[in-house]
């Protein structure tokens, strides 16, 4: 089979119908759902949706391929998964079905979900870390590494590809996994969709949108609002997103597609987190410090892009370019005192202030040329190009409180302390080759991965902490995949990747020092097998292992006075498994499940300031074992409803893990939705109930917290109600 060659751009979601059959006894895995079978004997009709068990991907080969043939880990989370029955607020709702992938809401807006791949990202504060995002083609992580989940728009997208293991590093740098969100194209009569949305601690949502086509050209627009007080006190939020996208065919051979996003927070709380008393204590309860400094982050986000894709001959041209800009001001909780403290040899006041302000402008864009051959029997696909990306930001920072008439006032703007340009630019050549002969599937790729980042200061009064690095690094992948039959595929692939300090690990040197230019990228290599197996037509299981080893581990060498500085140290060993289930038991009852088994440990000691950190030690932030499972009921085409379960095991919050873990926990999640439809008009109602047991637990952690703030609760049995109606001209 040879699939359909394009450019990893939005694109509708192909259907791989397939009749083949696993023989009986073929392989063991096929007793992981042999169960099933029963269920299937009671389907007399064939089932009302089509067959969605192998879906085409672009991830990972920078072009189309069933994701059942790919020689590697990638799931698709389509359009039905992200949206029936669920919020599309976080982008939590709908990865939490995807093994390897620990996504936890922090139930704080001011800091974004925590994000991990297989361990990558898991130790980071705030923000996502390690892991490479991208919408519609456009980066939502900067040259660093460091990303924003929040600019995902779930109302408009088509689908989430989620990349796992060594072909993730093709993407560059700090790539552990790839997050892609492709959006739909407007296609279609005319639509226009008003939606309403209610829900415990005061969440409301409001949506109008619009889309289809009208004279060939292709239109969704999006507008919406969220607003909650939030589960913990100081936890309120408002958020506006936007969206727009054209696609255009100028001929039968291209396509143009225009898109632009747009995300607004203000004023957002920030609650902090608490210790693990103040954690049992009153899980709703916030830490002084934020209520005194009245701790808070605002937001203004806008990026478009422009996206050009040309079949010439059998090969295929695409160019494209995107620009934005991101502005943050933040409020910190960090002490007068500790920002007034001089330097210890130098006597100045090196502090960079309790306040966070910076203007980002960013762009980038890319050119790639993919070509398939007739070789040696079969297809031959080989993929060439250039990316190029770029940010600068324009920070200052400033003290969080003024004095006047001898009383101090927290929480405002004061002095300036920190005045920089801080540019980060990446240009990476890659090349790619995948060849599909006979039963196998082969496939390689290199990337060339420059990542300079610049630091330029203006504030002198302190020191100047003007400095740069460049970080150059090769990143090859290796993968094959062989059909034992047409319905059990085994594959293997391995690769090197490479995570570069971010800015903000870059900033300070240990001791209270400026720009720190001693550190080095940390290294990984990886390894990866699976097994993917069709049981019948209505059944899909997939089974990996892998191994990541890691040198020059960034840690934390020293966390003082609200700022860290990190340093190479740890080596860490990552050992893990992965099974996904997803099976269509009958017309209306269809089941899924993801399984996670991870131990990640450091593979040498070191010290963490004064601290030994043993080897056999545990990562934080990444728990040994993390489930989802759902079952999903539609009686009737105008209702489904799904009960979803999701266990988490315990996370420890620091090096040592001397410190208390979040405890594991299991939650259950009810929900339904309801669909009418009179002549132009649908209409659709949601009901939803998460944390059905009322569980009390600890949703996620803030890892090596320096005030020990590491806990931040979940909330209690929650409920939502929404509606929408749709007119279709």
């Amino acid at each position: 089979m040879t699939p359909e060659r394009s450019a990893p751009q939005a694109r509708p979601v192909f259907v791989f119908h397939s009749s083949w059959r696993l023989r009986p006894g073929a392989l063991a895995v096929a007793l992981l759902a042999g169960g099933l079978s029963a269920a299937h004997a009671q389907a007399a009709q064939p089932s009302p949706e089509p067959n969605t068990l192998d879906t085409i991907v672009v991830s990972g080969s920078y072009g189309a391929i069933s994701s059942f043939m790919a020689p590697y880990s990638v799931d698709s989370v389509d359009a039905s998964q992200i949206a029936t029955g669920q919020l599309r607020i976080n982008a939590s709702e709908a990865l939490a079905r995807v093994p390897g992938l620990v996504v936890q809401n922090r139930q704080n807006y001011a800091q974004d979900l925590q994000i991990s791949s297989r361990g990558f990202g898991a130790q980071t504060p705030f923000g996502v870390r390690g892991l490479k995002l991208i919408t519609d083609g456009i980066p939502a992580s900067t040259p660093d590494g460091q990303g924003q989940a929040a600019t995902f728009n779930l109302d408009t997208a088509e689908r989430i590809e989620v990349l796992r293991g060594p072909m993730a590093t093709l993407y560059g740098s700090n790539a552990g996994g790839v997050i892609q969100v492709f959006s739909r194209d407007g296609q279609g009569r005319p639509s226009i969709t008003a939606e309403t949305l209610s829900g415990s601690d005061g969440l409301w949502k409001r949506r109008l949108g619009s889309e289809g086509e009208i004279d060939g050209v292709g239109y969704v627009l999006d507008a919406s609002r969220m607003s909650s007080d939030g589960y913990r006190e100081h936890s309120a939020v408002r958020r506006d997103q936007g969206f727009g996208k054209l696609t255009i065919r100028p001929d039968d051979r291209s396509t143009l597609r225009v898109v632009f996003s747009s995300l607004d927070q203000r004023n957002t709380d920030d609650p902090l987190g608490l210790t693990w008393q103040m954690a049992r204590d009153n899980p709703r309860g916030v830490a002084s410090q934020a209520l005194d400094f009245n701790t808070r982050k605002s937001i203004r986000h806008r990026q478009g892009g422009i996206a050009y894709e040309r079949r010439i001959g059998d090969g295929t041209l695409s160019l494209n370019a995107y620009g934005g800009a991101r502005r943050v001001t933040q409020y910190l909780s960090i002490p007068s005192d500790v920002q007034q403290r001089p330097h210890p040899s130098t006597g100045l006041q090196t502090h960079a202030g309790g306040v966070v302000d910076f203007n980002r402008r960013f762009e980038g864009g890319g050119a790639q040329w993919q070509q398939p051959f007739g070789f040696g029997g079969g297809t031959l696909t080989l993929t060439g190009g250039l990316a190029y990306d770029r940010s600068e930001d324009d920070r200052q920072g400033y003290e969080n409180f003024i004095v006047e008439g001898g009383v101090e006032h927290l929480g405002v703007r004061g002095r300036l302390r920190r005045d920089e340009i801080n540019t980060v630019t990446s240009v990476d050549p890659y090349a790619h080759a995948s060849w599909e002969v006979g039963r196998w599937t082969l496939q390689a790729g290199l990337r060339r991965n420059e990542v300079k980042i610049e630091v330029d200061d203006h504030y002198l009064s302190n020191g100047d902490d003007t400095g740069s690095r460049r970080y150059t690094r090769y990143a090859p992948a290796l993968g094959a995949s062989y059909a034992v039959t047409p319905a059990l595929h085994v594959y293997v692939n391995a690769g090197k990747g490479t995570e570069t300090p971010s800015l903000g690990e870059l900033a300070y040197s240990a001791g209270g020092g400026g720009f720190n230019s001693a550190l080095g990228p940390s290294r990984s290599e990886q390894i990866e097998a699976g097994i993917k197996a069709l049981i019948g037509e209505d059944t899909r299981v997939d089974v990996a292992v892998f191994q990541i080893r890691t040198k020059d581990e960034l840690v934390v060498a020293e966390a003082q006075g609200g700022r860290n500085s990190y340093r190479n140290a740890g080596n860490t060993l990552r050992r893990g498994a992965e099974l996904s289930l997803d099976s269509r038991l009958s017309p209306q009852w269809r089941a899924a499940a993801a399984f996670t088994y991870l131990d990640a440990t450091y593979d040498s000691s070191f010290t963490n300031g004064t601290n030994l950190i043993a080897r056999g030690n545990r990562l934080p932030g990444v728990p040994e074992m993390n489930a989802y499972a759902e079952i999903a009921w539609t009686p009737r085409p105008w209702v489904t409803t799904g009960l979803e379960a999701v266990y988490r095991g315990k996370v420890y919050v620091e090096d040592t893990n001397t410190r208390a873990p979040a405890p594991a926990y299991t939650v259950l999640n009810w929900r339904t939705q309801f669909e009418q439809t009179h002549g132009p008009w649908t209409f659709r109602q949601l009901f939803r109930l998460d944390n059905l047991l009322d569980k009390q637990y600890i949703g996620s952690v803030i890892v090596g917290d320096g005030n020990r703030r590491y806990y931040e609760p979940a909330p209690g049995i929650a409920w939502y109600a929404g509606a929408s109606v749709q007119y279709t001209f």
